[in-house]
């Protein structure tokens, strides 16, 4: 008897699952009435293009086009004179804190390893002072500038060769507020 009510539960679920298995008709759906709203079209994307040349808007401190994104000035070997291909960029950031009287600008000077400590730091702000006078100068207030020398102690690239000292020998305007 056992094996019959096996016998018999194995061929109800083998007809379940052909059963199961079948294809379904589906009645497809009625149409719909077509929707007769006027198409209205799309309101133009307005992109915020910064110009690169607007030196008083602080997005371009970020905009790699504009001399604002620009923050290193570079010198000569024992100098702290300004070098010309660096007046536009000193003159751009002396028109932004003109135009945003909230600005403050720490002006950090550096040097290459080469010469003492107290030598180093003396040139650092040597440089740093030079970078300040041009961009008061150009109208700047003074009390929003600061300068501060690092020397040698702060390098961008560590290897002794011409190369990298030129890297090192630089003034920095970092942006303390904006």
């Amino acid at each position: 008897m056992n094996t019959a009510i096996r016998l018999i539960s194995i061929t109800a679920l083998a007809l379940l699952l052909a059963a199961c298995g079948r294809e379904t008709r589906d009645v497809p759906p009625e149409p719909s009435e077509p929707d007769r709203r006027p198409v209205q079209p799309a309101e133009p994307v307005q992109v915020d293009r910064v110009d690169p040349a607007d030196f008083a808007d602080s997005r371009n401190l970020e905009n790699p086009d504009s001399l604002l994104s620009q923050r290193e000035i570079f010198f000569e070997f024992d100098r702290s004179n300004v070098r010309p291909e660096f007046l536009p960029v000193i003159r751009a950031h002396a028109a932004y804190a003109r135009a945003n009287r909230t600005a403050r600008i720490l002006l950090e000077g550096h040097t290459d390893e080469r010469g003492s400590r107290e030598y180093n730091l003396g040139l650092g702000e040597r440089r740093g002072n030079s970078v300040r006078d041009l961009l008061v100068a150009e109208g700047v207030a003074s009390n929003q500038i600061e300068v501060v020398s690092y020397g040698e102690e702060r390098p961008v690239c560590r290897a002794s060769n011409e190369a990298c000292w030129e890297r090192n020998r630089r003034a920095e305007i970092v942006y303390t507020a904006r």
